[in-house]
């Protein structure tokens, strides 16, 4: 098990990067799953955005973009996070303490199964980080 924190074009985020190392496991581990080596790589939005033509030809900014590396059970990949669009929707939706949380946990739940292409997996989506940010915010 391997989690590391990169950064690409911006400062790392001021995270406990401890407790989200023993968070993120938890998570793997609740659904049964083993984590690997994941790489998370914050960054700003024209890196994504290089990342996001490059390799997928989407030509628009998000705020994550994930490379599933996973083996049956074992949650592997790199997630590109791009903090400025984190910092957006933080406060376009009024959701600055949780937002890049619920960021960070949203590509461990892709690699574990979970979607997000319809209304009914959204809220499954949704529902599941929700959970997990109370375990974090409970204190694992």
């Amino acid at each position: 098990m391997e989690i590391n924190f990169f950064n690409e074009e911006i400062d790392l985020p001021n995270l406990d990067f401890l407790k989200l190392k023993k968070w993120i496991q938890k998570i793997i581990t609740f659904y049964n799953k083993k984590p690997g080596i994941i790489n998370y790589i914050f960054c700003s939005d024209d890196y994504l955005l290089e990342i996001n033509q490059k390799y997928l030809q989407h030509n628009y900014y998000t705020d994550i973009i994930s490379f599933d590396y996973c083996e049956e059970e074992i949650i592997s990949g790199d997630i590109y996070i791009s903090i400025d669009r984190v910092n957006d929707n933080a406060s376009k939706y009024e959701t600055k303490d949780t937002e890049l949380y619920r960021v960070i946990i949203h590509g461990i739940l892709h690699y574990i199964g979970l979607d997000d292409h319809t209304v009914e997996e959204r809220k499954e989506m949704r529902s599941a980080e929700d959970k997990a940010i109370k375990m974090l915010f409970s204190g694992l």
